[in-house]
């Protein structure tokens, strides 16, 4: 049996409304059954017998969808099952408009240390045509509770890239996110999945887009202003202050095993990688009969292991370590992948100091091209 995983993910599905960008696993909370599903997410985190953690990640859905009461009862629950003492993160995902004095309560009292927010944008017509509930002043005003709470961990996420969004936009939001004074920011630029509102938009000729230039421009304006005010850019989407790194993102990044608990979770244990059943009631009826819901396994060949090394290493500024490559996966580096890695160095994607490859700013952009290069290979 190899290590236990010291990270756990936990996914509540409900939501208060449905945004039109997103495709997780997720439904709308009203009639749901709330309590049968935390008593099963419970029962499930048991089945697992998860004990010791360094990181704990609620995700969602929207954690904060739920009432006081439910979100105590998951924290207390959670609480008693693992070692306190080891846990170094435990963050929950909130939403602006979701965080009643109550919640705020709870979570104060609670082992909960780090806030991550869905800001998405300040700009209120914005917030409304994406689909979101909240609007700029519950920005502020759940910022400011939870910091006079004590939970000054706090983490937002923008998208930039939205429909018809200018440069001057973007730069607004840049600008407000730094007066919040936070030490993480999470920004991603929109991209369109099937089975939502925007991809349906689209497919209508409706739905207008900022080219890949702008989107570009905004790219690297963001990473410069963030850069000059103190933020590392430290993965492709993510900037922090020294020490406020993700460090349950940052456990994904460097593709080590986790747990993933709730319906439509996925996980990773012991070389399998898993996703659980999406819809609540199916997830409900597998956890009674079985203890867990996982649906679909995918059990990683050596080669597979070392695509998603490449796939997620490389979001990291730090890139990879060429040695920890070698001794993880048994293979001589520079025989196997010298050459591609010389094309990119070449072409000003990736840069080769000593032991590690890394993304330049170039490369970063183009995120998963770089890393497909590598996959091409093994192929032959």
């Amino acid at each position: 049996m190899s290590q236990k995983p010291t990270s756990a993910y936990v996914h509540i599905p409900f939501c208060t409304q449905i945004c039109y960008y997103c495709d997780f696993s997720k439904v709308f909370i009203k009639n749901q059954p709330v309590d049968d599903y935390l008593t099963a997410l419970i029962s499930e985190f048991n089945y697992y017998d998860i004990h010791d953690l360094k990181t704990l990640y609620i995700g969602g859905g929207t954690p904060t969808a739920i009432s006081a009461e439910q979100l105590d009862y998951l924290l207390s629950n959670l609480e008693k099952q693992i070692n306190l003492e080891m846990l170094e993160e435990f963050t929950i995902e909130a939403n602006p408009g979701d965080l009643t004095p109550e919640k705020i309560e709870v979570l104060k009292k609670s082992a909960v240390n780090r806030v991550s927010l869905g800001v998405q944008t300040f700009f209120d017509k914005q917030l409304k045509q994406i689909g979101r509930s909240h609007n700029e002043a519950q920005i502020y005003e759940s910022i400011d509770a939870l910091k006079a709470a004590g939970l000054t961990n706090i983490s937002i996420d923008l998208i930039y890239a939205l429909p018809n969004q200018t440069m001057e936009q973007v730069e607004e939001n840049v600008r407000k996110a730094l007066a919040l004074d936070i030490p993480h920011l999470s920004l991603y630029s929109l991209i369109l999945e099937n089975h939502t509102v925007f991809m349906n938009k689209q497919r209508r000729g409706r739905l207008h887009l900022p080219n890949e230039d702008i989107e570009a421009d905004m790219f690297t304006y963001i990473i410069n202003e963030l850069e000059k005010n103190g933020f590392e850019h430290y993965e492709i989407s993510n900037f922090t202050k020294p020490g406020f790194e993700s460090r349950h993102n940052l456990m994904y990044w460097d593709n080590v095993e986790y747990y993933g608990v709730g319906a439509g979770a996925s996980g990773y244990l012991d070389g399998v990688r898993y996703r659980n059943r999406g819809p609540i009631q199916h997830y409900l009826k597998a956890i009674a009969e079985h203890g867990h819901s996982r649906l679909g396994e995918d059990i990683l060949s050596k080669e597979e292991m070392m695509e998603e090394e490449f796939f997620l290493g490389l979001r990291k500024k730090s890139g990879i370590s060429i040695s920890h490559f070698e001794a993880k996966f048994g293979v001589g580096f520079e025989e196997r992948y010298g050459q591609i890695v010389a094309d990119l160095v070449k072409d000003g994607l990736l840069i080769h100091e000593d032991d590690t490859i890394r993304m330049t700013k170039k490369g970063l952009f183009l995120g998963d091209t770089v890393a497909e290069k590598f996959i091409l290979d093994n192929d032959d």
